[in-house]
């Protein structure tokens, strides 16, 4: 964003205007000596003169681009607010100070400016720097972050501890405007705004829905109003207000908001108890720099700024991107295009939405709800089909969910397609607006298990634990792609109690497609093929695993049963019963963590007393750990959930030495 206020100040070395980069290749056109060489923590930064900062933030501009052409990752967020995270580290006295990145999907060039210069590439990799902000990763994150909204209750417990143990050091939290959909970040400000704490709030206004047009004039009322001396007179103002009967103390001080809220906007923010400051523009470190000076040494309780940027600023095809290359895989720096593998088969997510069109056109009660995550969830393709019957709501999971309820109260059909890791923020309102209710909310749950580069923070591995144990849910997962249209048919079809089922990020296995779905008996699984000593009983995409693992130990001599539950909720029981009383071992497989298909089976059979005729049972669940990021096939590995472990776990039930000699030496010749 250019104002009339950087076309006059060009000259201005620390002006974003006129020299923030629209291409990469500009980055060539810096002959002076690097700065970003110099700086290996915000200390080092400090020591730069203001008039420095303009160049320092078209050299971290250009890291961050070659670093995530490299790695592939979140990149408009973080371009978005370069001058901004420059600013910050060289006005405040971070790690002392705290800052604090709401999502922290764009703390990319924060992690340059603190010590993971050297590391960058290894970002979102098998043992390197996480996508988002780790406690553990450095000293400068003070707050672990991977969901959004949380930035503002996090900054205010900070905040109050700090007084508590009547210490000075600021505490900063940055919010997209995005995250501010979600209710919590007005629940905090809520809370921040009827106590004392200093807090200071920057609102990352990134898609223009909040903000009033900025320049040269709201830059001069930020700073004005930022400042001392109006402070002091405002302070002053109140005192004397006090004095004043009640009635006209309170006309005073409302006057004196309004007054400034129609100046500056920000009317919101004042009524929850912030002192608002801005817009200003992100972009411009003339505008940045005295702001963030004054709010830094106001004694005030909680200030929010409000900052605009462009997401994807300096990198023109990340600018004329629509998603302004959100997240992007390797691409190529000069011509922003990216590297797409060919998929060998359909992504789970492109068969849910397809066939959740096909059976919207069969029954015009069937609405789809997203989180703010219309493409990730592959609703953006429905959609296109039904614009009226579809409902994004924002980063809002606990509102999507009750007002699904709401529609099936109704007699709709929704459908809230959300991933497993999310629809955990919204768990009372699916128990008690949902479940105990008995409304038909169909829950299509994506990214179930592990999803690679992203690590734990979007791991689904609890959502058959936290919905299984609920009376009266339905909960399915999904073995291979062709599974999933039935599944999706069945929930369609359930119209007297609330359904789920789950898929995993990624493609299929490349399975025949069926034309339409089948509806499913509910709580019935499946054989795959017939053995007689070992069976293992698969729930979702693991099912491959186990035909491979039956394969292995058909060489060793050792029949085996294969069965696709299908259901954990409700349990098939008879085949359950069947499989423990015909077989020597009995293993169930899940992705997902202990307390989920496995316990649910578990306590079926000692209910019948399986246990009493001597059945080896193995569960094999996620382990009790967080697995990083890696590439998805290796954290399986990690997990022990693949056919080598499954082959490993039935020989060692079976007490077959032998076999597993056999085993590890065939495995040593591979």
């Amino acid at each position: 964003m250019t104002t009339d206020s950087d076309k006059n100040s060009q000259n201005s070395p620390s002006n974003s205007g006129a020299s923030a980069l629209t291409s990469v290749d500009q980055t060539t056109k810096l002959s002076k000596t690097p700065l970003l060489d110099t700086v290996n923590v915000p200390a080092d930064l400090r020591k730069l003169p203001e008039s420095d900062l303009r160049q320092l933030a078209d050299e971290l501009r250009s890291e961050m681009i070659d670093a995530v052409s490299i790695t592939g990752g979140h990149l408009g967020a973080g371009l978005g607010v370069v001058e901004l995270t420059a600013a910050i580290h060289h006005v405040f006295d971070t790690p002392k100070d705290k800052l604090i990145w709401d999502v922290g999907h764009q703390c990319y060039p924060h992690k340059i400016l603190t010590g993971r210069r050297d590391r960058i590439r290894t970002i979102r990799q098998a043992n390197g720097l996480a996508g988002f902000t780790k406690r553990k990763e450095s000293e400068y994150d003070p707050f672990g972050a991977g969901h959004s909204s949380t930035s503002i209750s996090a900054g205010l417990g900070m905040a109050v501890a700090r007084d508590l143990k009547k210490e000075d050091n600021n505490v900063i939290a940055v919010i997209g405007d995005g995250a501010m959909s979600a209710g919590m970040a007005y629940e905090a400000m809520n809370n921040a705004g009827a106590m004392d704490s200093r807090l200071i709030v920057i609102l990352n206004d990134n898609d223009m829905s909040i903000a009033p047009p900025v320049g040269a004039m709201s830059a001069y009322l930020a700073r004005l109003i930022s400042g001392g001396t109006y402070r002091t007179l405002r302070a002053i103002a109140k005192h004397i207000a006090e004095k004043f009967p009640k009635q006209i103390e309170e006309t005073a001080r409302r006057a004196e908001e309004f007054a400034r809220g129609m100046a500056t906007g920000g009317t919101l923010f004042e009524e929850l108890g912030f002192y608002y400051v801005g817009p200003i523009d992100g972009h411009n470190l003339d505008h940045l720099l005295p702001i963030l000076k004054n709010v830094r040494d106001a004694q005030e309780g909680p200030i929010l700024i409000h900052v605009v940027t462009q997401k994807g600023k300096g990198y023109a095809p990340a600018e004329a991107s629509a998603d302004k290359y959100h997240g992007v895989s390797k691409f190529d720096v000069v011509t922003g295009a990216q590297a797409k593998a060919t998929p060998n088969a359909p992504s789970y997510t492109k068969v849910f939405a397809q066939r959740l069109i096909q059976e919207a056109r069969l029954d015009d009660r069937i609405v789809a709800i997203s989180a703010a995550m219309p493409s990730g969830t592959g609703l953006d393709v429905f959609g296109k089909e039904f614009p009226d019957r579809t409902f994004d709501v924002g980063i809002a999971e606990q509102h999507a969910v009750t007002f699904a309820a709401g529609l099936a109260a109704e007699g709709m059909k929704p459908f809230v397609a959300i991933y497993s890791t999310f629809l955990q923020r919204a768990y009372d309102q699916v128990v008690h607006d949902v479940a105990i209710q008995g409304l038909p909310v169909r829950f299509a749950i994506d990214r179930a298990g592990l999803v690679g580069a992203d690590g734990p923070t979007h791991a689904g591995a609890f959502d058959v634990a936290y919905l299984a144990c609920l009376p009266g849910m339905v909960v399915m997962a999904a073995a291979d792609e062709a599974e999933l249209c039935h599944m999706v048919r069945t929930s369609a079809a359930i119209d007297d109690r609330p359904s789920a089922f789950r898929y995993p990020r990624g493609e299929g296995v490349g399975i025949e497609m069926p034309e339409r779905g089948e509806i499913l008996e509910l709580g019935k699984g499946r054989i795959i093929r017939e053995g007689t000593k070992v069976a293992i009983l698969s729930f979702g995409t693991r099912l491959a695993e186990a035909s491979k693992a039956a394969d292995e130990l058909a060489t060793l001599g050792i029949s085996t049963t294969v069965a696709d539950a299908r259901f954990a909720k409700p349990l098939d029981e008879d085949l359950v019963s069947r499989l423990a009383r015909e077989h020597e071992v009995l293993i169930t497989i899940e992705e997902g963590s202990k307390g989920g298909f496995g316990a649910i089976v578990l306590q079926h059979l000692a209910s019948t007393g399986a246990f009493d005729v001597g059945l080896k049972i193995r569960t094999m669940t996620l382990p009790d750990t967080y697995i990083d990021q890696n590439k998805p096939d290796v954290m399986y590995e990690q997990a022990g959930l693949t056919a080598t472990a499954i082959t490993q776990t039935a020989l060692q039930a079976l007490g077959n030495s032998h076999a597993m000699g056999e085993f590890e030496k065939a495995r040593t010749l591979v």
